[in-house]
């Protein structure tokens, strides 16, 4: 099977050296990891951008499923390009599967970084509603992985390093192989 590797692993210092080890564990579970980074891109190119969005597009379109990292990135929820991707894949009928190192609820998340109302912990501070269903991230998220392939993988205590920790990775890439004779 071939994955899609999904996540802000890309902007991590050690970028490259992650994907290795993403594509390594596919390769020991039987699969072909297909990691964005591997598509060759000059990013000092003039088109950069444009040319990156159409590489992982083509090698998400080649995939028979998705690995998302959905470790929140930037703030209390995943990754934006990373959600996309995720949309993109399922909205084509490919299996989906994600994780997240962090195991807390999202809710829990915008308080401890102080985005909510110090009148009510229900608002932001823009007087915005914090969705509260206890899920470690936004519902469309939990539920497109749930229709499309498999629970939002959590560990029960967040590792000691969220950005380099692949065992809840690991643990996408043992279910698929247990799902791998009903994929879409």
């Amino acid at each position: 099977m071939r994955i899609y590797l999904a996540g802000p692993d890309v902007f991590l210092p050690d970028a490259v050296a992650m994907g290795r080890r993403k594509t390594a564990l596919c390769a020991n579970y039987g699969h072909v990891g297909l990691y964005p980074l591997d598509s060759g891109i000059d990013i000092a190119a003039p088109d950069a951008s444009l040319d990156i969005f159409r590489a992982n597009q083509a090698m998400m379109d080649s995939a028979d499923a998705v690995v998302a990292n959905l470790t929140p990135f930037r703030g209390p929820s995943a990754d934006a390009g990373t959600v996309y991707e995720l949309g993109y894949m399922a909205g084509r009928g490919k299996l989906c599967l994600g994780y997240s190192n962090d195991p807390e609820i999202y809710a829990d998340r915008v308080r401890k970084l102080n985005l909510t109302s110090p009148d009510t912990a229900s608002f932001d501070l823009d007087g915005l509603a914090v969705e509260d269903f206890r899920h470690a991230d936004n519902l469309m998220i939990v539920h497109a992985l749930e229709d499309h392939g498999g629970p939002l993988i959590v560990p029960r205590e967040a590792p000691a390093d969220l950005w380099h920790d692949l065992t809840s990775f690991e643990d996408c890439l043992r279910m698929l192989n247990t799902m791998k004779g009903h994929a879409r």
